[in-house]
C-alpha cells in the first residue's frame, strides 16, 4: 500500500480519512491549532475535559481524536500544536522510553470542513503539525516520511512569522470576523484561545492525552 507510510517512524496525514490511510501507530497526535489543540492544552491544565463535552465546540479536532482512539490496538492519543510542540515531542520520547522500543508516531492535521463537507487545507494545522514533527526531529525521533519532513521544514522556514500567518490565514480571519461562534465554549466555562495565543510557540508544557473518553494532562 503506497500511502501507509509504514516504513517510517514519523508519519503525517490530513483528517480522519488520512488517518485511515496510514499504518496504525503507537502514538497519534491530533493537531487542530485554532481553538481545539490550543484551547485544550490550557483547559486540561485546570481540569479534565470529556471528549463528548469537547465535541460541542470542536468539529474536526474532536473527530480526529475520537477516530485515533479506535485505531489498531489502541494507540496513545495526544493533542499537539504550536503552543505545546516541544512538550508533545517530549511526551512521545517519554512513551518510547517507557516502552523500551522504537515508537511509531502519526501526526494528523485536522484541517477544516467546508460547507460542502470537504476537507480544506488549513495553514495553521500544517504549521502546527510541522512544529511537532520538527520538535520530534530535534529529540532524535527523525525517521520521517517525506510528507512529515515537508511539514517540518515548512514550519522551520516560516516559524518567525507564525503570528502573522495565523492571523492572516483564512481560518484566522474567519475567527476575527466572528463567523465562528465561541458562545458554547464560554458557556461551558472554557476560555477559547485567541489566534495570537495559538501562534505562541511552546507557551505551555501541558499535553492533553485522551484516556477513557477524557482529556487530561500527560504525565
Amino acid at each position: 500500500m503506497p500511502f501507509t507510510q509504514s516504513s517510517y517512524q514519523v508519519r503525517f496525514e490530513w483528517g480522519v480519512d488520512g488517518l485511515a490511510r496510514l499504518e496504525p501507530a503507537d502514538v497519534i497526535v491530533a493537531v487542530d491549532v485554532l481553538r481545539f489543540s490550543s484551547t485544550m492544552a490550557d483547559a486540561v491544565a485546570e481540569q479534565p475535559v470529556a471528549l463528548e463535552r469537547a465535541r460541542l465546540w470542536s468539529t474536526n479536532g474532536a473527530a480526529v481524536a475520537a477516530a485515533a482512539s479506535r485505531v489498531g490496538a489502541g494507540p496513545v492519543v495526544l493533542l499537539g500544536g504550536i503552543r505545546n510542540a516541544a512538550a508533545t515531542a517530549r511526551a512521545v520520547m517519554t512513551l518510547q522510553e517507557r516502552r523500551g522500543d522504537r515508537t511509531s508516531v502519526s501526526v494528523i492535521a485536522a484541517g477544516e470542513l467546508t460547507s460542502e463537507s470537504r476537507l480544506r487545507f488549513a495553514v495553521e494545522d500544517q504549521l502546527g503539525a510541522g512544529a511537532v514533527i520538527a520538535a520530534l526531529t530535534d529529540l532524535g525521533i527523525d525517521h520521517s516520511s517525506p510528507e512529515a519532513a515537508a511539514a517540518a521544514e515548512s514550519f522551520r522556514a516560516l516559524r518567525r512569522g507564525l503570528r502573522h500567518l495565523l492571523i492572516g490565514s483564512g481560518s484566522g480571519r474567519e475567527l476575527a470576523d466572528g463567523v465562528v461562534s465561541t458562545d458554547r465554549m464560554l458557556a461551558d466555562g472554557i476560555r477559547p484561545a485567541a489566534v495570537e495565543e495559538c501562534a505562541e510557540l511552546d507557551a505551555t508544557d501541558t499535553v492533553p492525552v485522551l484516556r477513557a473518553g477524557t482529556f487530561e494532562p500527560f504525565a
